[in-house]
Order: C-alpha cells, then structure tokens, then sequence
C-alpha cells in the first residue's frame, strides 16, 4: 500500500517538475487617443478616436521550455486589437506568430516575424515607431518589408554588442510565376550607449527581377538626450522611381517627462519630396501607464501625396491630391501589461 501511494506522489509530481521548466505569459498595450486629422485635401480634416497613437494595441502570448543542455524552446503569438472598436486585425496573429530553439548558437524562429530592416528601423526612430511622424510609412506597397510570413529566421546572441540577423521569407507560389521570395541580413552593434546597424533584402520576382531594400540607421544616448536617425531605400524593380528617406531625432527626459522631435525627408526619383516634422510629450503616471501628445506635420511639394503615420493610425492624402500637406495632432493614454 505504502508503495502503491509512493508511486501516485511521484506521478503527480512529474508534471509539476516539467511545468517549473517552462513558462507563459500574458502581455499587452492599451493606446487609445483623441485626434484631430487633417490630410490636406478638401474635406480632408477630421476628430476621430484611435488605437495606438503611441503604441499598437495588443494583446500576446509568449513561452518558452527549458529543454537542458542550454537549449530551450520558444514561441510567441501576438495580435493586435483595435481600442476604439474593439475589433481585431484581418489575421488573428499577424503581428507575430513564431516558434522556434534558442540556444548558445542563437534563435531560429519559424512563421511571420519582422523582417531584418524592421529591427533597425525600430531601433534608431527617436519615436520608436509610435507617434505621428514615425518611420512607419517608409513601409508598405514599393516600399520597405515590415514583416514577412512563411519564414525562416535566424538572429544570433550577442558577440562583443555584434548580433547578426538573417531571413528567408518563402512566397510560396508556382515556379513559374513571380515568386515573391525574400532575403534579408542585418548586422546591429549595441554596446555602451552606442547603436549602429545596417540591412538589406533582396525580394526575387522571377519575371521582372528582384527589388531591393536597404537601410542605415544609428544612434548615441548622453545623460539625459538621445539621438537617432536612419536613411532608408526601397529600390522596386520595373518601377523606376525608388524611394528614399532619412530621419533625424531627438528626446529628452527629465523626471517623469519626455520629449520628442523628428525631422524627415521622404523623396521619390520622379521629384516627389515631401519634408516632415513631428513633437511629442510623455508624461509617466506609473512605470505602465503613461498620458502623451502628439504633433506632426509633412509639407508636400506639386509632385508629392506623402503622409504621415502612427502606430496605428495614418493620415495621408487622396493619390491625385499633390501638394496637399498632411497633419495631425493627438492627446491620449497608454498602458502595458
């Protein structure tokens, strides 16, 4: 009997000793804003309520297993949710949707991820791709890849502040047709207060050619100030009008505040420009929650419908509408948890 109940204790205790070894958890944002949005054009302006004009709201799930000898296994699923209606994105997941290893060798994550250029874009945007005037809209149709489904990804563990990154991105369609396959490689150094990185992809279209994507982005925190810029490139192929733009940030903080500002320049070969400038204020209520403001403004000129954008919202002009010159301005909350 002593050893019928011995064996029991020790089967109940399996799963537990397996549960110790692995873990989930539950994360999100909570943006919303009110915003007064004015594309430039007739009838463009607007008061709306958005989600995520600092942050994209979202809600994720993200795991990982130890599995012993420095290996462990990881996932992450992540959605996002729109505040102001409540409503979800197209794709369920298609924010991110990965699993994969980590181990002294790296990660290797399969599924949609963010592309090799979007980890640089990330990290040298004063605005770290929220507020109106981010880099957000140097992404999109003929111009950079944010995220790519169907991939295979690898991202090394840090080397001396040196992390290398590498993606192939499998369009999935019949030999015979454009393919749609993409590669992409960067290389970020990250080590005292110093950031430098650097990416490219290559996007095969079997019948027209690849198009390619570039970017340069960089930047140094001193004491209270930060300073980001980046210079990007997205070069479609059969277009002939490739499309460039650089970004130059600032912030401060001091106490619970922080400020913003950007500069950008949008270009595209056919002698479209359109020259952007954004502010924005944080004040932190809680190590979570924060209130914001935010302002930005793109001056287009006779060739140019440039727009601004930002976590989750864009304000950008009707296609014939050149010249038109977007803005917008918010003040809203956000909480992460």
């Amino acid at each position: 009997m002593q050893c019928k109940l011995m064996a029991a204790v020790l089967a109940a205790a399996i799963p537990l000793c397996a549960s110790a070894q692995s873990s989930v958890t539950i994360y999100g944002v909570a943006d919303a804003a009110l915003a007064k949005e004015d594309t430039g054009a007739k009838d463009g302006r607007r008061t709306v309520v958005n989600s995520g004009n600092q942050s994209t709201s979202r809600i994720g799930f993200r795991g990982v297993e130890d599995l012993g000898n420095g290996l462990s296994a990881v996932f992450n699923l992540e959605a996002g949710v729109a505040i102001d209606s409540g409503k979800q994105d197209e794709s369920l997941f298609g924010r991110r949707s990965v699993v994969g290893v980590k181990g002294g060798f790296g990660t290797v994550l399969l599924g949609r991820e963010y592309t090799p250029i979007a980890d640089v874009a990330g990290a040298s945007d004063i605005n770290g791709q929220g507020f109106y005037g981010s880099n957000l809209n140097s992404f999109g149709t003929d111009r950079l890849t944010r995220r790519i489904s169907n991939s295979v990804n690898y991202k090394s563990n840090s080397m001396g502040g040196v992390v290398i990154s590498a993606a192939y991105g499998l369009g999935e369609t019949p030999a015979h047709e454009a393919s749609k396959d993409l590669m992409g490689l960067a290389v970020e150094y990250k080590a005292n207060n110093v950031y430098v990185g650097a990416g490219y992809h290559q996007i095969e279209r079997l019948l027209s050619g690849d198009d390619r994507e570039m970017i340069f982005g960089a930047g140094f925190t001193f004491g209270a100030f930060d300073i980001r810029g980046n210079y990007m490139v997205a070069n479609p192929t059969g277009n002939n009008n490739t499309y460039k733009q650089a970004n130059a940030g600032v912030s401060y903080t001091f106490g619970s505040n922080k400020i913003y500002t950007n500069l950008q320049q949008s270009k595209l070969d056919n002698g479209a420009k359109g020259n952007g400038f954004s502010l924005a204020y944080s004040y932190a209520l809680s190590k979570r929650t924060n209130v914001y403001a935010s302002y930005a403004t793109i001056r287009n000129n006779d060739k140019a419908v440039f727009g601004i954008n930002a976590a989750g919202a864009n304000v950008t002009p009707p296609v014939t509408a050149f010249g038109s010159d977007p803005s917008a301005f918010s003040v809203g909350v956000r909480h992460a948890f």
